[in-house]
């Protein structure tokens, strides 16, 4: 049987972190993210999601 595919997620950082609160910076950080419009692939997990929602003003996303 053939694993399913999971969709995947880019996830780009468009604005700054610097007047962010410290749990939205740790987002920040460990979705991987470390400049300004610098982009990472996550696989598209329930995880991931609340990440993104907690910080979803500063980053944009696009499913793959």
């Amino acid at each position: 049987m053939a694993a399913k595919k999971q969709k995947q997620l880019k996830i780009t950082l468009v604005k700054s972190t610097v007047s962010s609160l410290k749990n939205q910076k740790a987002n920040v950080e460990a979705l991987g993210l470390h400049k300004l419009h610098h982009s990472v692939i996550k696989e598209d997990t329930p995880v991931i999601r609340g990440m993104i929602y907690k910080v979803n003003h500063l980053v944009e996303v696009e499913e793959i």
